[in-house]
């Protein structure tokens, strides 16, 4: 495989103290010689003609972002504008729309599949975890559709795809498919609702795990029930998953309940969730509370963020920007000063930041996996605080996406 050299990257490499705080992150130019999908060594003013190379003029270097919830199966990306139907049932609302919907979506369902893992592909992610619509209508189909966009990009992107059955797992009866998607390759358990949509806790949950522990996965399941509700369901999510040695390979998206409950209530179920392994995945809501990331974060939860989707019968909102979505999660809690805007990158990047929480640079290092990106910013809290722009995304050590628009402008400067 022939290397790359990125000349001149901004790597972040501590912190500038004033009266006991943060006041600046300190950053230097250095050239980062990736070969075989790892970055093998990281110095000044290398030399070399047996190299592609990409002149960063200064750029700032990052690890790249992990999309871990976001739905290519059904989505209206790249298709026609349309607005989403009012909601007059709830999540119900949805579900008896998808009956009709996805079907009639199938003859363009792979094109747009293809076309939004581009669009993240262009908005540095090189991981993608998409939940994939298993239901009576479709059957399978989507598991099929999903498989086939993401060989697609195999070079390009890593990916999940979470056998998800949107509209209920006892609901809409559909445990044998279910277990042959799980035979057809998806390698993610998923499930929504056991209160709400399947109406029965206990038997939704222990089927859930049941087909994880056949199928030897783990699990993903959207909780949106909140406050007490979604706690009890939280403790007996945690209760199977400690009887089923499933420990950290258990994921709850949304978590609504958490950004409803506050003192002892919450701690005892943070602790819980810690203790278990339990990760959460958030979209960082702005209609309503949203989940105490940073607390979580500090108490041994591990959180991520995710779009859920870009435009969709669901939402017309999402954009698949993740330098926005960290700048929302930041505006949310009020991160405005250096250190802590430096410290949002890892909700985004599977836990990875340039420095430690002490200032100490721990990335890039000898050995770590090529899947980085450059931005046109100084630091990464000015990437987040300001939005600033990807221009180079590398996965596995191959360019995977130049946002020629970007570097043109700086050229016309």
């Amino acid at each position: 495989m022939k290397s790359l050299l990125i000349k001149n990257a901004r790597l972040e490499t501590g912190f500038t103290y004033e009266n006991g705080r943060v006041a600046q992150t300190e950053t230097d130019l250095f050239d980062v010689l990736i070969q075989d999908g790892k970055i093998i060594e990281i110095e000044k003013n290398m030399e070399g003609s047996d190299f592609e190379v990409i002149e960063a003029n200064g750029k700032l270097l990052m690890p790249s972002f992990r999309e871990m919830h976001i739905h290519v199966d059904k989505t209206y990306f790249s298709g026609p504008w349309k607005a989403c139907k009012p909601i007059t049932k709830g999540i119900l609302t949805r579900i008896e729309e998808e009956q009709e919907l996805l079907p009639a979506q199938l003859p363009f369902a792979l094109n747009r599949a293809e076309n939004m893992i581009e669009w993240l592909i262009s908005q540095g992610h090189t991981h993608i975890r998409s939940h994939c619509n298993v239901d009576p209508q479709i059957g399978t189909k989507h598991i099929e559709i999903t498989k086939e966009a993401f060989k697609k990009f195999e070079d390009q992107v890593t990916y999940d795809i979470v056998a998800f059955p949107q509209h209920g797992l006892l609901l809409s009866k559909v445990e044998p498919l279910m277990r042959e998607a799980m035979k057809m390759g998806a390698t993610l358990v998923g499930g929504v609702d056991p209160a709400t949509i399947d109406r029965d806790i206990d038997r939704s949950l222990n089927l859930t795990m049941d087909i994880a522990v056949e199928s030897g996965r783990g699990i993903d399941i959207h909780i949106h029930d909140p406050n007490s509700l979604g706690a009890f369901e939280f403790y007996k999510l945690a209760e199977l998953t400690k009887q089923a040695k499933k420990e950290g390979q258990v994921t709850i998206s949304h978590a609504i309940a958490l950004g409803d409950l506050h003192g002892k209530e919450l701690e005892e179920l943070v602790a819980v969730l810690a203790e278990t392994k339990i990760d959460v995945t958030s979209t960082v809501p702005t209609n309503r509370p949203t989940i105490p990331i940073p607390y979580l974060h500090e108490n041994g939860v591990f959180v991520s963020v995710g779009h859920d989707s870009l435009t969709d019968h669901w939402s017309p909102f999402g954009t698949g920007d993740t330098v926005e979505k960290l700048s929302i999660l930041a505006e949310r809690f009020k991160f405005i000063d250096e250190y802590s805007l430096n410290r949002c990158w890892k909700y985004a990047s599977g836990g990875i930041t340039p420095l430690n929480d002490i200032g100490t640079r721990v990335w890039p290092q000898k050995g770590d996996l090529a899947n980085v990106l450059l931005l046109d910013a100084v630091c990464s809290a000015q990437a987040v605080a300001r939005r600033r722009p990807i221009t180079h995304v590398i996965s596995k050590g191959n360019i995977a996406y130049t946002n020629e628009a970007v570097l043109a402008k700086e050229v016309t400067k």
